[in-house]
């Protein structure tokens, strides 16, 4: 899932007919966080629609196709506009692999990928350990919000149990986007 943003980027892939987004400096900047796929606890296949829509975009939501793969070893997201592959991300706690078409536009950053998608799907345990000390995350049913500075930065909203299936919706206040996965278990 701008550090959700790299998903986020994908989506404006699928509009290369409309200006890019202005960009807009991030109010704040969010942890990077660099969590090992076993420190996830379990394997997931998923397949997903993204739609993210940033606030300097006059052009709307823009909206991706992805098949993310988690297990004790890796991670594995792999982007599609229009039916073609334009991204493909793999992590195995130490090193990250990236492949991309060359229309992707370059904000679309692998890291933060990486960084949204452990802070929709990680255990909250998981993901507080590796935050720097004055950041926290709260973990409530249905509700996930990361703070800083007694300030909310960033929240994600669940609509199913387990939180990987179903509708998420991140809002990141400190890069200005919302980024809204639905999911489903991939097809085997």
């Amino acid at each position: 899932m701008r550090r959700l943003i790299p998903i986020v980027v994908l989506f404006g892939l699928v509009s290369c007919v409309t200006p890019p987004p202005r960009r807009v400096a991030p109010e704040v900047a969010l942890p990077t966080l660099t969590l090992a796929p076993a420190t996830f606890g379990g394997s997931v296949s998923l397949s997903q629609r993204l739609s993210f829509a940033h606030d300097a975009d006059p052009g709307g939501p823009r909206s991706l196709e992805a098949l993310v793969e988690i297990d004790a070893s890796s991670l594995q997201l792999a982007g599609f506009a229009l039916g073609q592959r334009v991204f493909t991300l793999q992590w195995d706690g130490a090193k990250l692999d990236e492949q991309r078409d060359a229309r992707v536009p370059e904000q679309l950053q692998s890291r933060t990928v990486l960084r949204d998608l452990q802070l929709v799907y990680w255990p909250a345990p998981a993901v507080r350990a590796a935050l720097p000390p004055d950041w926290t995350l709260e973990d409530s049913p249905g509700v996930r919000v990361l703070r800083h500075a007694d300030k909310d930065w960033l929240t994600v909203r669940y609509d199913g149990e387990p939180r990987w299936v179903g509708r998420a919706e991140l809002v990141n206040l400190a890069e200005h986007y919302r980024l809204t996965i639905e999911s489903r278990p991939s097809e085997e």
